[in-house]
């Protein structure tokens, strides 16, 4: 799983919080090489689906290659790199992000705390007043005001972020024009035959936090959008953040309902025989900026890692 693949992504210095979303392309051509010597077969989505089901004739191990939200450095610095290795990749589209209207609400965030020198606000009853003049105190406000602004109500979220933001002088439009893949630039991406397009819900919502109506209203009309604009209905869905906290037992369901043939989750592991049981809640192994060595990535293609914080299960699909 990655997010951002540009120039510098995640080695900037001082107050970056965002940029453990982001990883240069040369990590990625690093770890596309490593996946391969170690014996790994770079296959798509579809092709992930159907040996997971047991069409695996082989026996050898494969990796797939997914991207979440549909940025500009995806076409730019990315697809370079997957063309390089003939890689598949999949780009999951959250088409509020392609239409330049979603409120990355994270980036906003970050950019009126970098322009301020006090934050005082309000988010769900409780009152805020920080200084934020030092790049140390930048952090420690942004982690006081993340994670209470990400639990919000998903709709009011987006209401809170657009008025603080308008309040420090940050266009949240402007954020998200500068940083998303547009539908030409998608319909470039789909025309790449290594390229799969899948579904990212319409205005990126933690599906866990909405109705059961709104949160299936969320992956369908995300997948006719796409379906408008490109030509074909995604058969893939990855949930918002992704989390167990943001997608859960209900919602693996409703993917199924909206007719998604898999989706993929943030929840950490490997993927398992197992899985054929449960193709809307798999995990995957997540590529984060504040961890570009190899070292790290021969850790979790070993699966070690996930066993342990799996407690030893080899499925986390409750």
């Amino acid at each position: 799983m990655l997010h951002h693949v540009r120039p510098g992504g995640g080695l900037q210095r001082g107050f970056a919080p965002n940029a453990g979303l982001e990883v240069t392309p040369g990590f990625l051509d690093d770890v596309i090489n490593l996946v391969t010597a170690r014996g790994f077969d770079l296959v798509s989505l579809d092709e992930a689906v159907a040996r997971t089901v047991g069409d695996n004739r082989t026996g050898r191990p494969f990796a797939a290659f997914t991207l979440d939200d549909g940025y500009r450095d995806n076409l730019i610095h990315a697809r370079p790199v997957f063309r390089k290795h003939n890689c598949p990749f999949t780009i999951f589209v959250t088409p509020g992000i392609a239409d330049g209207v979603c409120e990355l609400w994270w980036r906003g965030l970050e950019a009126a705390i970098a322009g301020a020198s006090l934050i005082d606000t309000e988010i769900d009853g409780q009152h805020f007043r920080l200084a934020t003049v030092t790049d140390a105190q930048k952090q420690l406000a942004w982690q006081r005001l993340y994670w209470p602004v990400r639990s919000l109500d998903q709709k009011f979220q987006r209401r809170w972020i657009r008025n603080f933001c308008e309040h420090h002088g940050v266009n949240l439009d402007a954020i998200c024009r500068a940083e998303a893949m547009d539908w030409d630039d998608l319909r470039l991406m789909a025309a790449d035959p290594l390229c799969t397009i899948g579904a990212h819900t319409m205005q990126h919502f933690a599906v866990s936090r909405l109705t059961e109506a709104d949160a299936l209203e969320e992956m369908t009309r995300s997948a006719d959008r796409i379906a408008e604009e490109l030509g074909a209905r995604p058969s893939y869905f990855a949930y918002p953040y992704g989390d167990a906290d943001s997608a859960a037992t209900r919602d693996f369901q409703l993917a199924a309902e909206a007719g998604f043939k898999a989706a993929v989750t943030t929840r950490k592991g490997l993927i398992f025989t197992g899985h054929k049981h449960h193709l809307t809640a798999l995990p995957r192994v997540s590529l984060a900026g504040q961890y570009q060595k190899l070292r790290y990535v021969e850790v979790l293609l070993s699966g070690a890692a996930f066993a342990l914080f799996n407690g030893f299960k080899r499925l986390n699909v409750a």
